[in-house]
């Protein structure tokens, strides 16, 4: 089943290329509100027949709605780090950090690139995994257990602010975390060590990455985050992403992200100082022997870098 939240707060789920309003079918069982959609989670054993029957309701091309985040304000939001091999033969040590839930917008929504001397301003690709059971130190092999979903997921990031190895101002920010423009509930997702991951920016294709190439799966991702911290229902873990195709975020930027199974999530990038930066990507601006981030060209702070 694919979730979604849309026009002000109504509860959808979308079938093909259109959407069912289902608000109705869990209205009384789940309060209102920007938490609903945890409620839903929550409770989905009981509620799922009830909104499968409402399928039975009219439905609205999807190019007819709005969408809104399918969770707005999840208690946690909890990033792998380096979480792909990147053509590398061993892993990274574990790592993580957390993004806030103010950095949520929904498909549709605008990242806004602060005024900040970032060196560069990038967005990841991600799959991001949405928790419907608590999770207390669970082992690998019972981690899928508690995956409700799964959903796209952009990790923006303002490189170079703060101390080296910090990750609040790089990561935290308001519109840093654009999710959807749906959840798609785990039975649907097969396997999701074998997902297509694509970014595209302005029509171009950045990042093409598979989720096969993840140093630690899905399930080990749970398992070693839970060992940490208690996950609860419509927590958010995101599974990292292969850094070789990252370019710069610009002012007018449309980036979409598409994710095999699970919809395509675009917005748009606004910066009211007109930075430039080159277009290339980390693995280009490489091949062409430099070292570092693709370059500031214009703008304010450009002289920083």
């Amino acid at each position: 089943m694919k979730l979604a939240v849309f026009d002000h707060d109504k509860l959808g789920v979308v079938v093909a290329d259109r959407v069912v309003d289902v608000t109705a079918a869990v209205d009384g069982r789940v309060q209102r509100g920007p938490d609903r959609m945890i409620g839903v989670i929550e409770q989905f054993a009981a509620l799922r027949p009830l909104l499968e029957s409402a399928l039975a309701g009219p439905s609205i091309p999807l190019d007819g709605v709005r969408f809104e985040p399918p969770l707005r304000r999840p208690a946690n939001i909890i990033a792998m780090a380096v979480n792909y091999l990147e053509g590398r033969t061993e892993a990274a040590p574990a790592n993580a950090f957390q993004k806030s839930p103010c950095s949520i917008i929904g498909h549709g929504g605008t990242m806004v690139l602060p005024d900040a001397p970032a060196t560069i301003f990038e967005g990841e690709a991600e799959l991001a995994v949405v928790i419907g059971k608590r999770a207390t130190g669970v082992a690998a092999a019972d981690a899928l257990g508690h995956v409700f979903g799964y959903m796209n997921l952009i990790d923006g990031s303002a490189r170079g602010l703060g101390p080296p190895n910090t990750f609040f101002q790089v990561k935290a920010r308001d519109t840093f975390c654009p999710i959807g423009p749906y959840i798609v509930t785990a039975d649907e997702v097969r396997d999701p060590q074998r997902l297509q991951i694509r970014l595209w920016v302005n029509g171009e294709l950045k990042q093409d990455f598979n989720t096969s190439d993840m140093a630690r799966s899905v399930a080990s991702c749970i398992a070693w985050a839970s060992s940490v911290h208690t996950l609860e229902p419509g927590d958010i873990l995101t599974t990292g992403t292969d850094h070789r195709g990252l370019s710069a975020f610009q002012d007018g930027d449309r980036v979409e992200l598409e994710i095999e199974g699970l919809g395509r999530l675009g917005i748009g990038v606004r910066d009211e100082l007109r930075r430039t930066w080159s277009r290339d990507t980390r693995a280009e601006h490489e091949a062409k022997g430099h070292k570092g981030q693709t370059p500031q060209l214009s703008g304010k702070y450009a002289e920083k870098t």
